[in-house]
Order: C-alpha cells, then structure tokens, then sequence
C-alpha cells in the first residue's frame, strides 16, 4: 500500500505518542518531552493540524501545528511542530510530504503565517527564514523561522502554547 496521508483520529492517539517518542529519543537539542507536548495540544484544543503518514496501515509520520501568540497582537500565526517520522522511515521524504501539506493546509485556511523552531539547512526548503523582528526569546536568531502566508512578518516576540512546557 503505499504512503498516505491523513488527519488524525482518536484510535491514533496511542501511536502517535509512541512514534513521536521513538523519532525523538536520540535526537540531540531535545528535551524528549515531544510526545508530552502533542498530548497537552490535543488535550487542551489547540493542535490545529494533526496530519499522519500511513505506509500499510502503520503510522510512520505525524505534524502538529498549534497557535501561537505575537506580542505585537497579530493574530493569525501557527506555529509547526513537533514533526516526527518514526526512525526506520527516515530519510524517506515523509517529512517533507508532512511539511508540505501541513503548509498547503495553513495557506488554504488564509492563516497569515508558520513559525518553526529547528534546522535552518531543512526548514529553509519550504520558504522558512530566520526574520529579524519576529523572536523567541531565548533562541538564536538561525534557528527562528518563518513564513509569511498572507501579509508581511510582523516585529513581534513569538510565544508558543503552554503545552510546550510539559513534561
């Protein structure tokens, strides 16, 4: 069967925390809390877009995205991640599948913008820049990106949902 992509369902909730545990558990810059973090979203309502990769009925990807809260009032701003893809699918082009249509998804509900917290060299691919005037405090500047969907980039500091701070 091949690879297909999903919203999530609550018979997924089970395995979408063990593969979010598993894509994370030897991942450097962690706190291995990710899979905590996608429970409080769900629990809390604020996990927007919960979108799996399916290969023969096993879930072998996931994307979150949440909302997140600009200091400047803007709204219409999400924040993606966590993003998992379970250890043996790797390197396969789930991600960037999960990405994409996680992305899609955001444009065709006319949200202004994503903001993600990772890798500039793999974020960079998908239209996401380290913008100056949007921040996380506390984070280097490189590792800050965004895309701007609708509108420009607003100078604002960027908070995450307090499910970010689970574990």
């Amino acid at each position: 069967m091949p690879l297909h992509i999903r919203e999530e369902t609550p018979a997924d909730h089970a395995a979408i925390y063990a593969l979010t545990e598993a894509a994370f558990r030897n991942a450097p810059h962690t706190s291995h809390t990710e899979q905590l973090i996608v429970d409080a979203l769900r629990a809390s309502g604020a996990l927007a877009i919960s979108l799996i990769a399916e290969d023969d009925r096993e879930i072998v990807g996931h994307v979150a995205v949440s909302p997140v809260v600009l200091s400047d009032g803007s709204t219409g701003w999400f924040g993606l991640g966590p993003i998992s893809v379970a250890p043996a699918h790797q390197k396969q082009g789930i991600g960037a599948m999960l990405m994409k249509l996680a992305l899609d998804t955001l444009r065709a509900r006319g949200v202004a913008g994503c903001v993600v917290l990772g890798d500039p060299a793999y974020y960079a691919r998908f239209g996401f820049l380290p913008e100056p005037a949007l921040v996380l405090p506390g984070v280097p500047a490189e590792y800050f990106q965004a895309i701007a969907l609708r509108g420009e980039v607003p100078a604002a500091n960027v908070r995450y949902h307090t499910a970010f701070e689970a574990g």
